[in-house]
């Protein structure tokens, strides 16, 4: 991490790779100057040298603005002597500021850069303890995770997922804390932190709502949010218990996750509603748990309302269930891929909410009799 830092501000400082796009400057001064040689001189083309340092500071180091700036008034000399009467001490003074301004704004340019990429590379230690890589394989059972961040600078987000290897059997953990911005991962934190150790301790899914139930409504008290009314967040609660060929869901007011059997997709809303956390006061506490077959080669899709309310050009939501059905047999990161791309292309490159998504597949229940 601390290398990769260091080239990466090497490349920040110097410039970079020198491109197409970083040599319009060059290209605009050898423009300029080729028609003021060779255009009347009533034309003045010459006047717009000052133009071409100007648009270096916006992708150049200061020293090569500099420079570029220093050869546009040596070109702006030497038309001097094909033609005396241009203006030239006007122009070359109009040079010399338009250097000097263009220099300081590429300074602060690069320290901006400088202090964004500093900023990511925190966000990035940041995400990886918040959404920290799941192992691919837990006790026969396949796990391969997907996280889309809304805004393209974003690195973490209010999307949160988790899974463990228990004494009760593998547990997954997927939500959406409602809100943006620091406050929302703050709660997604929360709830990620108390669900890595009531993971290992409750024998009951509804143990470990009640104790995320309580995490996030302290952290919604030390640290309450002056936008919302109130925070929750929802959220799936999974349990595939070693060689038992089913999995337990507890729906906190989630998106129905999708499953896979034989080529048939069924989607598993709750038989009966569970409250969004850290909505229990309000309507409620009864937590409800759904248990459903799971056999060997199923494939369980958990996900963030930000997949299904992702909207194409004509406002129509993503159709993740007819999307699933098209996809046929494939092993859970192809499945993330394909959906991550499909995704993409039907918002046609823009997303409105972050995205998480977890693709589960059950590998052979024997293999869970003996986790690794």
């Amino acid at each position: 991490m601390i290398t990769s830092g260091r080239r990466r501000s090497r490349r920040l400082q110097y410039g970079g790779r020198w491109d197409a796009a970083q040599l319009s400057p060059v290209i605009l001064t050898v423009l300029i100057a080729g028609l003021a040689f060779s255009t009347p001189r009533e034309i003045a083309f010459s006047r717009l040298l000052p133009a071409a340092p100007a648009l270096a500071a916006a992708m150049w180091p200061v020293l090569p603005t500099v420079l570029l700036g220093a050869f546009c008034l040596l070109v702006m000399i030497g038309l001097s002597f094909f033609y005396t009467d241009l203006g030239t001490p006007y122009t070359a003074a109009a040079i010399v500021a338009v250097t000097l301004a263009a220099a300081y704004a590429s300074h602060v340019r690069l320290q901006r850069e400088e202090t964004l990429f500093h900023v990511r590379l925190v966000a990035d230690a940041a995400q990886k303890v918040l959404l920290r890589p799941l192992p691919r394989r837990i006790a026969g059972v396949e796990i391969e995770s997907l996280y889309l961040a809304a805004q393209e600078q974003a690195r973490i987000g209010g999307d949160f997922y988790e899974a463990a290897d228990t004494p009760y059997g593998v547990r997954l953990l997927i939500g959406d804390v409602r809100g943006k911005g620091l406050p929302a991962v703050g709660a997604a934190a929360a709830v990620i932190s108390c669900f890595r150790e009531a993971a290992y301790d409750e024998p009951d899914l509804r143990g470990i709502v009640h104790r995320l139930e309580t995490s996030i409504a302290r952290h919604s008290d030390a640290f309450p949010a002056q936008d919302l009314p109130e925070r929750f967040a929802t959220a799936i609660l999974a349990e595939i218990p070693h060689g038992s060929g089913q999995v337990r869901l507890l729906n906190c007011g989630h998106p129905p996750p999708l499953l896979v059997h034989r080529g048939e997709i069924r989607v598993l809303e709750p038989t009966t509603p569970s409250p969004p956390l850290n909505l229990a006061t309000l309507i409620g506490d009864r937590y409800f748990v759904d248990t459903v077959a799971l056999a060997p080669g199923d494939q369980l899709l958990l996900y963030t309302d930000g997949v299904t309310e992702t909207r194409d050009r004509s406002g129509e939501f993503f159709p993740l269930p007819d999307w699933m059905r098209r996809q046929g047999p494939a092993p859970p990161r192809e499945l993330l891929d394909r959906l991550h791309r499909d995704l993409l292309h039907y918002s046609g490159g823009r997303l409105d909410d972050d995205i998480a998504a977890l693709a589960v597949r059950c590998l052979n229940t024997r293999a869970q009799e003996h986790p690794e």
